[in-house]
């Protein structure tokens, strides 16, 4: 069974979501620790950047795994 595009999007970016969470969330402990000074704006906007970044390569992976799946099927 093929899935809809519509929710391979969904799906990714309910999962980076809580990667946002948990990415903010580590960078605001892990940060002072390595000596990196960010203020929660600064943390917020790499969180931000990480996260686009992120939802793009798991969407195209996701897109990548439903194709070849479907190919299989054939």
């Amino acid at each position: 069974m093929k899935q809809p595009k519509l929710h391979s999007l969904v799906e990714s970016f309910a999962n980076i979501a809580v990667g946002f969470v948990v990415s903010l969330l580590g960078q605001l402990f892990i940060f002072p620790a390595v000596g990196i000074q960010a203020n929660l704006t600064q943390n917020l906007g790499v969180a931000v950047l990480f996260t686009i970044l992120s939802a793009a390569r798991h969407y195209t992976l996701r897109r990548i795994f439903t194709r070849h799946r479907a190919r299989e099927i054939r």
